[in-house]
């Protein structure tokens, strides 16, 4: 909350702030609304599966290598890379192909004819539906495992240099944005007398240029981040032509036509709002800048919600408006926090009507941010265990954490806005008046107009003139600062804002983080497509043929039990629990799950009793039906099974 807060009683401004405990409870809420049960949500893309799987072990080469993800992606040519023992490409190097049916989404790459055996690595790179690079490897052998040459980048796409600088922009266009639109709205909606003082104009000028520059180097650097990672990539036309083609360029490119827009605001603002005296009229101009920058702001909050987390996954038609409202309610009460912090210690005459004004747009700005973020937390994170087990979800604590901070400083506050009257700022004007008038042409010093009298050096001239302008300024900082319930306002305002900053950097990292609902998504269906452990398999299957000597029990040992080639083991005991030889003994090996199989093992007998068979493939993890056949005569024969997992 702001640093506008009054005392509890009965004077108007008391009443919003009054509020702020009711503020404070509605966060609270956010931690059991935003758990409730939905269906799945995506935002970052995620591997969930692919054939061949991870660490499989396959009997002869794959005609493509196909690969499963969560949601919506980019690709383009080498997006999908297949390499060989020896990191030579094993894939024909063509355009992946999209596989996708209904709500699967599946690419594949075609293979080189005739691989030899060995691992082969599959790296993929892409950027999901949200505007986030995403990029993942994984292997799988033929025949047999063997050594790899094959490197992949120890950094993930979208870090290194080229990701710091694009963080960095990131940052600076929301603060961009807060600034340019909280600011406007400020003296628009609470100190119109605002639109003539310069430092409030040099505020919303800051924010446009700066969303502005910071709009060109993420559109420059968006090529680099999403791809090579390196800068020289930033001028690259062809590269820069393929981003204005997705949404994330297009975006962009929107938000730089809308800031054409709002800088013949900021004209209309500063220039003929600032100057204009009559009542009516100034009345009638207040209500068209308001709306026609309602639309502009609004249209640019849009450029992020239609190409970030909002614009895919669960309810993208509601979280989209949800999130334009979410950016708008951030400018409206940020901005216009540090647009009362600049006008307290920049300018003498802002009165207290001005900050009530302010105090009732924040309490409502803060009610907006309440709801439309226990909405958002409950469609991005959906858990207990995704907001305290994923980076997402503690970011998140952290940001609520640093929201009750603000309104805790705020509630501190209120006793400075409850006493704070305008007798100050008067006495400021009225001195500042008094002086101008005792030193006639400081205005024309300051814009370099002055003509000296005849007789006096005019080097000398502009210097008596800027000493007088010090005189002048120290004058009102010193009546300003004799005001107890100003400073204090002035202390804790600029408290806030510090608080502000540290939130607006947390708020960046979120909205590039993996949020936490689709992060726990992509661990499970990792651990379902991991290898299991690995270790070997031991088994004890009781048998009866039925006949005589019928009986008896079969042991097998598969070493290392794990996907790939595996030494098999069978011993027959008889019902005594010596040795007993058979004149028949069969295997076979059935992923009943994957329609594998039966594969069908003969072993060799070593010695009484004893089978082995070496180089027994397991294609992949998974629990496998293991048959035995044992025939003890001409006409007696059983088939026994058992399921075991095998990784």
């Amino acid at each position: 909350m702001t640093a506008t807060a009054p005392r509890l009683g009965a004077s108007p401004i008391r009443r919003p702030f009054a509020a702020a405990a009711l503020v404070a409870a509605l966060v609270s809420l956010l931690f059991g609304l935003m758990l409730a049960g939905a269906g799945p949500a995506s935002a970052h893309a995620a591997l969930t599966g692919s054939d061949p799987q991870d660490g499989a072990v396959v009997a002869t080469a794959p005609k493509e290598v196909t690969l499963t993800f969560s949601e919506a992606i980019a690709v383009g040519d080498g997006s999908i890379r297949v390499l060989d023992p020896s990191s030579k490409r094993a894939d024909t190097g063509a355009e992946p192909k999209d596989l996708s049916e209904g709500s699967t989404v599946r690419y594949g790459v075609e293979l080189h004819p005739g691989l030899p055996d060995g691992t082969y690595t599959v790296a993929w790179q892409a950027v999901s539906a949200d505007s986030h690079p995403i990029s993942g490897a994984f292997t799988f052998s033929i025949g047999a495992p063997s050594e790899t040459t094959v490197a992949l980048p120890s950094e993930e796409v979208g870090g290194g240099p080229v990701g710091v600088v694009y963080g960095i922009a990131r940052y600076a266009a929301y603060t961009g944005f807060i600034l340019l639109v909280g600011g406007a709205a400020f003296v628009l909606g609470c100190w119109p007398r605002g639109a003539s003082a310069r430092p409030m104009q040099r505020l919303v000028v800051r924010g446009w240029v700066t969303l502005t520059a910071a709009t060109l180097v993420m559109l420059l650097l968006r090529n680099p981040y999403t791809g090579s990672g390196k800068f020289a990539d930033a001028f690259d036309l062809d590269g820069l032509q393929a981003v204005l083609d997705t949404k994330p360029g297009a975006a962009l490119v929107s938000r730089l036509l809308l800031l054409g827009a709002a800088a013949l605001f900021i004209a209309v603002l500063f220039g003929t709002y600032a100057r204009r005296e009559d009542a009516v009229e100034k009345k009638d101009l207040t209500f068209g800048l308001a709306a026609g920058g309602g639309v502009v702001a609004a249209g640019i909050a849009a450029t992020w919600a239609m190409s970030e987390h909002a614009s895919t996954g669960l309810q993208a038609g509601i979280a989209m408006p949800v999130d334009v409202l979410h950016l708008l309610a951030v400018a409206a009460w940020l901005g216009g926090l540090v647009s009362l912090l600049v006008a307290l210690y920049r300018t003498p005459d802002i009165g207290s009507r001005a900050v009530r004004r302010f105090s009732r747009v924040a309490f409502g700005s803060v009610l907006v941010l309440a709801a439309t973020g226990i909405y958002q937390s409950w469609r991005q994170v959906g858990s207990w265990s995704a907001l305290t087990g994923t980076r997402y979800g503690q970011l998140l604590i952290i940001k609520v954490a640093l929201i009750a901070v603000l309104l805790a400083v705020a509630w501190f506050s209120r006793r400075w806005t409850a006493r704070l009257t305008d007798t100050a700022a008067a006495s400021v004007g009225a001195e500042a008046t008094d002086t101008a008038a005792a030193a006639p042409g400081d205005a024309e010093e300051a814009s370099g107009t002055e003509e000296a009298p005849d007789g006096v050096d005019p080097a000398r001239a502009a210097q008596l003139a800027r000493q007088r302008a010090v005189l002048t300024a120290t004058k009102k900082k010193r009546i300003r600062d004799a005001d107890p319930e100003r400073s204090g306002l002035r202390r804790s305002v600029l408290a806030e804002a510090a608080v502000a900053v540290v939130l607006l950097a947390v708020t960046t990292v979120l909205t590039s983080t993996e949020p936490g609902r689709t992060e726990e998504e992509a661990g499970a269906g990792a651990a379902a497509t991991a290898p299991a452990a690995t270790g070997p398999v031991n088994l004890s299957m009781p048998f009866d043929t039925g006949g005589q000597n019928g009986k008896g029990t079969v042991r097998i040992d598969i070493d290392p039990g794990r996907t790939g080639s595996n030494e098999l083991h069978v011993w027959v005991d008889g019902s005594d629990g010596k040795p007993m030889d058979v004149p028949e003994l069969k295997v076979a090996l059935t992923l009943e799950a994957q329609e594998i199989g039966p594969l069908p093992v003969v072993p060799d007998r070593l010695a009484e009793g004893h089978w082995s068979a070496s180089g027994v493939q397991i294609p992949m993890a998974g629990e496998w039906k293991v048959d035995v056949t044992v025939r003890t005569s001409d006409i007696d024969q059983v088939t026994i099974d058992e399921n075991v997992k095998i990784g």
